[in-house]
C-alpha cells in the first residue's frame, strides 16, 4: 500500500518504547474543548495570582478527581496540581517499593483517562480535549522547573494570550 508523503503528519503524543507506568515522575497537562472557561467562577482581570477567583462547580469536580487519584492508584501520588480556568497541571509520582521495584501501577494514560471519565459521568457530558500532554521528569532540577511552573501559572493567566475578559 503506498502513503501519500505530503499529507501531514500528526505529532506523536508518547515517547517511543518508554513504559508510561515506569516509577518516576510525570508532568501532564489537560485541556478542555476549545479552551472553554469551565473551571473558574469569576474570570475578570486581576493582578497578580487570582486569589479571589472560586472553583466553579466544574472545577470542584476536577479537583475532587485529582484528590482520588491517589486512593484508585495507591501506587501513584499527585505532589502538585493546579486547576486553572480551561486545563489542569499535575506532577504525578509513581512510586518505587523499598528494593526500588516499580509498584504495580497504571499507566499514565490510564489515570488521565480515568479523571477525564470520572469528571464526564459526573458532568453528563464531556468537556475535554481529546489528547492530553506529558513530560517525563528527567532530573532534580527538571521536578523543580516544573514545581514553579505550576505553581506560577496563576500568576501568568492574565498574560495568556487566550485570556479574554
Amino acid at each position: 500500500m503506498c502513503f501519500n508523503n505530503d499529507t501531514p503528519q500528526r505529532k506523536k503524543n508518547r515517547l517511543d518504547c518508554y513504559d508510561y507506568s515506569t516509577a518516576g515522575a510525570y508532568f501532564i497537562t489537560v485541556c478542555t474543548k476549545e479552551r472553554q472557561n469551565y473551571f473558574w467562577n469569576s474570570v475578570g482581570a486581576t493582578i497578580g495570582r487570582p486569589q479571589d477567583v472560586e472553583l466553579s462547580p466544574y472545577g470542584k469536580i476536577v479537583d475532587d478527581a485529582i484528590n482520588n487519584i491517589s486512593n484508585i492508584y495507591p501506587s501513584i501520588s499527585v505532589e502538585q496540581y493546579v486547576i486553572m480556568s480551561d486545563h489542569v497541571h499535575l506532577l504525578l509520582l509513581i512510586h518505587a517499593d523499598d528494593c526500588g521495584r516499580p509498584m504495580v501501577a497504571p499507566t499514565i494514560s490510564r489515570v488521565v483517562q480515568q479523571l477525564k471519565g470520572y469528571v464526564t459521568k459526573r458532568l453528563g457530558a464531556s468537556i475535554w480535549q481529546k489528547l492530553f500532554f506529558d513530560h517525563v521528569i528527567r532530573n532534580e532540577q527538571d521536578y523543580e522547573e516544573h514545581v514553579r511552573y505550576i505553581f506560577e501559572n496563576p500568576l501568568r493567566w492574565h498574560y495568556d494570550k487566550l485570556y479574554s475578559e
